[in-house]
């Protein structure tokens, strides 16, 4: 074989070497569609609803009049909790009332907890927690995969007499467990029980 042959063989081979690392490259860059979630910049609960008194964004919507705590913080905030309910995905929702008896706009200091990930929901409920005492484990709130607490959020904060409704999820504590406390920051701790 001559020379002039052996070279262009190899700058083929050299060439193709190249083509199919670039185009490795480009594969695995690929990505998803830009680190955004599959169904675009949806958040992970629908907006809050518009009108005149300060609705929570997301969740449930469902009120139980039932009571099973009220947990009275300082300056006339209440936390009246209607309902503690397993649901069938392994996981609790608790629901009730933020109801505001001071006489200026609570924007829930400290609710959102001492997490980092979980400061950046601002006004909400995310530093709630399950206690099962008896089993002696501590339940967080649920996120989603950007760190959003699966809970109220209240943006505007609650305005002075007035009051909204809050939803909290959590991981399910087993079957058994029925008597949990659940804690909020800056809140005393109420026993509730879990149905369902």
């Amino acid at each position: 074989m001559d020379k002039a042959k052996i070279r262009a063989r190899t700058r083929g081979a050299v060439v193709a070497a190249a083509a199919a690392a670039l185009a490795l490259t480009l594969t695995a860059c690929g990505g998803d569609g830009g680190g955004k979630p599959k169904g675009g910049d949806k958040a992970s609960t629908p907006p809050a609803a518009s009108g005149g008194k300060n609705t929570p964004s997301g969740g449930p919507s469902t009120q139980s009049t039932e009571v099973l705590a009220t947990i009275s913080g300082t300056d006339g905030v209440e936390v009246v909790i209607n309902s503690a309910k397993r649901d069938t995905g392994g996981f609790v929702t608790v629901q009730g009332v933020v109801k505001n008896g001071s006489k200026n706009l609570f924007s829930a200091p400290g609710w959102q907890g001492g997490e980092q990930e979980l400061r950046s929901n601002g006004a909400s409920m995310a530093g709630a927690a399950l206690v099962d005492k008896a089993g002696k484990k501590r339940y967080l709130i649920l996120r989603d995969t950007d760190g959003r607490c699966l809970c109220s959020q209240f943006t505007t904060g609650i305005q002075a007499g007035e009051e909204a409704p809050f939803y909290t999820q959590f991981p399910a504590p087993p079957t058994p467990v029925t008597d949990v406390d659940f804690q909020l920051p800056t809140m005393p701790t109420a026993t509730i029980k879990i149905s369902g």
